[in-house]
């Protein structure tokens, strides 16, 4: 895979791909775009942007093992290394709406004010109008947690809210801070969530909310849920007050299927259900919009103290991958990539630290890669 594989940390990676195309299930030739490294494209190019990472010589590898027909061309982006910018902004949105697929890694979002109060990150989801964040939260085989057999979803409205970057001091030392809700995008999650649950054969929608205190706004999302609830009746529906929904995730998380919420709840139950089977490092997740995919780790954690260590947990932005060719119809590829990294767990000898290992990233990487095909390198 590109070199995002080892890229957790404060950079950017975005990769996309031509929307609508369906690649042959198996290719003659595969074309790689990595550092230094070039051939004729066999196939419509995959736009790639990403970091370069301290040995890509692994991703190459990997990339090369799984024989994935997909051509990636890189792009950076990253606050942290002063590679960011309007215009670098636009570059990349121009590539992925040409390409319609992405692959993005987690970029560290500061905390201080300078000038502008939404990131990069938030931009880009509203330049793409990337309402629907999708979290598939599922226990790994072999690794035991608190809870095991865990298998739920959770949906997230992620262009208004609580993000909607409106903030003002409207008097000295005196901050308001908006939070947006509306009928139109609160009916449209909702019916994504539902549409999703009938698509994936899952039998209840629960919607998350605050209104007993946000009566209004919170109040309009639910009520949106509810009307578009009786348009499915096969659909199990019911709501739950987000306060309890975190006690409820934390004492029976079996009780859940699918849910859905605005946006800051949603963030903080990502984090919360993917510290139920492991933690940021091992769910992915991804997003959509009427015209565009992208695939992204679950829970938005950037574990900056990891950057340059070799030390982070490559299994989400892996199982990211994977989706995204799954999405693009490459079944075998999507499904060799995943296998393989689900046996590593599995098997338990390499695993990194936070999973209770002492391996690196590198070593879990090569790993995969032993896993894809066992002669590989040999």
């Amino acid at each position: 895979l590109p070199a995002l594989l080892l890229g957790m940390g404060r950079t950017r990676t975005v990769l996309a791909a031509p929307g609508g195309t369906r690649f042959p299930r198996f290719a003659a030739r595969a074309v790689w775009l990595v550092p230094g490294i070039a051939s004729e494209p066999p196939c419509p190019p995959l736009l790639l942007t990403c970091n370069i990472t301290p040995r890509p010589g692994l991703s190459l590898r990997l990339a090369q093992a799984a024989s994935v027909p997909v051509v990636f061309d890189e792009h950076h982006l990253s606050e942290v290394q002063n590679m960011a910018s309007e215009e670098k902004l636009d570059q990349v949105v121009d590539s992925m709406k040409e390409s319609k697929v992405a692959l993005i890694g987690k970029i560290h979002t500061p905390m201080e004010y300078k000038g502008e109060l939404a990131s990069y990150d938030m931009r880009l989801r509203r330049k793409l109008d990337l309402f629907a964040n999708v979290v598939h939260v599922k226990s790994l085989p072999g690794y035991k947690t608190r809870h095991n057999n865990l298998d739920l979803v959770i949906i997230r409205e992620q262009t208004e809210g609580e993000y909607s970057s409106l903030e003002h001091e409207s008097a000295k030392g005196v901050i308001e801070c908006l939070k947006i809700i509306t009928r139109a995008k609160s009916q449209r999650i909702a019916k994504f969530a539902f549409d999703y649950a009938t698509k994936k054969g899952r039998s209840k929608v629960t919607a998350v909310h605050k209104a007993n205190i946000m009566k209004l706004g919170d109040g309009l999302f639910l009520q949106c849920c509810e009307e578009v609830a009786e348009l499915y009746p096969k659909i199990k529906f019911d709501t739950m007050i987000i306060d309890n929904c975190c006690m409820q995730l934390v004492q029976n998380p079996y009780q859940f299927d699918v849910l859905v919420m605005p946006n800051l709840y949603g963030n903080i139950i990502d984090n919360l259900a993917a510290g139920l089977v492991g933690g940021a490092g091992v769910v992915p997740g991804e997003s959509y919009s009427a015209e565009y995919a992208v695939f992204e780790m679950g829970a938005r954690h950037p574990f900056a103290q990891a950057v340059g260590r070799n030390i982070a947990n490559p299994t989400a932005m892996l199982l990211s991958a994977a989706n995204m060719l799954r999405h693009l119809n490459l079944e075998f590829h999507s499904n060799l990539i995943s296998d393989a990294v689900k046996k590593v767990i599995k098997v338990g000898k390499v695993r990194t630290r936070d999973l209770g290992g002492y391996s690196t990233t590198s070593d879990f990487v090569k790993s995969v890669i032993d896993n894809l095909h066992p002669h590989y390198g040999s």
